[in-house]
């Protein structure tokens, strides 16, 4: 199967060429000065330590969080990660699935909760979880591809077909500079079909995806970039090979306001450790719409284990933060 063909020519692209890097680095210049222009994003705060993949959905009009629970994640005993959702405005969480897997995200479909998750940290396969009442989970395989490092995966609906946005480490030949957004396509969300090679993004410099969108007719991925540290930028598609950079970049990146205490529930250890850590990334970020405004969870910290989970808002839907980052 080939990529989606574009629709219509794309105002600001750049193709996968050695002309991307001087083209970033003109960016990372100009982004103080888009700062000013680009959506507001308000940063609540802190709300737990230690969690990192985690994805906001509206699940039968309540706000739920997905969380990929690690087994170094302080309250788990189990001894292994597991996958979990939170009931938002109750705290309650739902019972654990998925044990022994990691860098879940999740995705609605009409009345099915739909969550991919890899059997192992870079591992080769991506495995689906389908429920529709969270507590009962049916489990297929989606993705096994022998010689590739997977890691974070996120799932979209794209017009009549879906598709599923894996990260890969491996092999170099497809990774380039890892980590690069690779996809695969289904109609069913059962039978997936690997894309072109050509379809990444991108095999040029570090661009670790995280979440996928899809709007009238472009695909928007949301990644973290390394400069100055980490930050979130986002960067679209009509074909999944050629790509554009938001002018407004970054989406996020670190600032004192990571450091805000958003859950009061968090301990005196766990607020001293807040406020000693060291910030120099914002990643991992996912988002939804509800209720009117988009409810966004990211990670922060040092990028090299010390990590706290925090929670953001923009005022006004889904569409107008896509669409936001790319002014016409």
């Amino acid at each position: 199967m080939s990529c989606w063909k574009a629709l219509s020519a794309i105002v600001t692209t750049i193709v996968l060429s050695g002309s991307l890097a001087v083209a970033q680095t003109a960016q990372s210049d100009a982004d103080e000065g888009a700062s000013a222009k680009k959506p507001l994003i308000r940063k609540l705060g802190t709300i737990d330590c230690d969690l990192v993949e985690t994805t906001p959905i509206v699940f039968h009009d309540r706000l739920y969080r997905f969380e990929y629970v690690r087994a170094k994640y302080q309250p788990n005993t189990t001894g292994d990660s597991y996958f979990r959702f939170i009931d938002v405005a109750s705290g309650e969480p739902t019972p654990s699935f998925a044990v022994g897997y990691h860098l879940g995200s999740a995705m609605v479909e009409g009345d099915t909760v739909y969550v991919t998750g890899t059997n192992t940290w870079g591992g080769q396969r991506v495995e689906i979880f389908a429920s529709k009442d969270l507590k009962h989970w049916d489990t297929f395989n989606a993705l096994n591809l022998p010689g590739f490092g997977i890691y974070n995966t996120s799932m979209w609906r794209a017009g009549d077909k879906y598709v599923l946005m894996f990260e890969i480490g491996k092999p170099s030949e497809e990774a380039g500079a890892a980590f690069t957004a690779r996809f695969a396509t289904s109609a069913d969300l059962k039978h997936w079909e690997l894309t072109p090679p050509e379809c990444n993004w991108t095999k040029i410099h570090y661009s670790a995806p995280h979440a996928l969108r899809y709007l009238d007719g472009f695909f928007y991925v949301f990644y973290l970039h390394s400069h100055n540290g980490y930050e979130m930028r986002v960067v679209r598609s009509r074909d999944l090979i050629h790509w554009e950079l938001s002018p407004l970049n970054p989406v996020l990146r670190a600032s004192e306001d990571d450091k805000k205490i958003a859950n009061p529930k968090l301990t005196a250890a766990q607020r001293e450790r807040i406020a000693k850590a060291r910030n120099l990334n914002n990643s991992d970020l996912d988002l939804c719409e509800f209720q009117g405004k988009v409810v966004i969870y990211y990670s922060w910290g040092d990028q090299q284990g010390i990590e706290h989970l925090a929670e953001a808002v923009f005022d006004g839907t889904l569409e107008e933060l896509l669409r936001g980052f790319f002014p016409q």
